[in-house]
């Protein structure tokens, strides 16, 4: 059963991935302080002191991760990043994962225990951080996953901190932002990584 929320007059699904992206590449988003996002924008690819033993979340939801980061202004997330990703390597990461919680689907705990990518389904966010009433991706990067991420997947990083706090300054300032922010489109997938995401 699909279900779907109304907004602006039409039928957005509950759970639908929405990204900025191209023929070849998608654009997803993390946040890190300036040791970790400097070294990463100057090398192109992400370097130390990033951990590549610790999972990282990657979102290719502007507004989520604005509501994650306080547009860019919670500790250890001032910096934000755009990461153009190949898309053949986005959707291995998305065949390859597993729901980080009980979908009732036989072998989900072996799933979890092998999976080297945890999908998490939260809410979407408006501009003022308001809940939206369907759901937004994050993809957790583990093990292997992150050393593709890392090694073949990442084809440019980008700095738009200062994006993000011009942004920022309009929402506070109650002018309409939507002209400012990314254009975020469904982006179209399997049956079968539709399946295995939850969708």
């Amino acid at each position: 059963m699909r279900l779907f929320a109304r907004l602006g007059g039409m039928d957005v699904p509950y759970r639908q991935i929405r990204a900025a992206y191209t023929d070849d590449s998608i654009t997803v988003y993390q946040a890190y302080d300036a040791a970790i996002a400097g070294p990463a924008v100057a090398a192109q690819r992400f370097v130390a002191p990033f951990k590549r033993e610790r999972m990282t979340w990657i979102k290719p939801s502007f507004l989520w991760m604005m509501y994650r980061c306080g547009w860019a202004t919670k500790p250890g997330q001032e910096r934000v990043l755009a990461v153009s990703l190949s898309r053949e390597g986005f959707e291995w990461a998305l065949a390859h994962s597993c729901l980080s919680h009980d979908d009732r689907r036989p072998g989900w705990a072996e799933r979890v225990r092998r999976s080297p990518v945890r999908i998490q389904w939260d809410p979407e966010r408006g501009v003022r951080h308001q809940a939206l009433p369907y759901q937004s991706i994050q993809v957790g990067l583990s093990g292997e996953a992150v050393r593709r991420y890392v090694n073949e997947w990442t084809l440019a990083i980008t700095d738009i901190t200062d994006r993000v706090r011009e942004v920022r300054a309009a929402v506070v300032a109650r002018a309409d932002v939507s002209g400012l922010l990314p254009v975020e489109r469904p982006y179209p997938l399997p049956d079968e990584i539709q399946e295995t995401i939850g969708v």
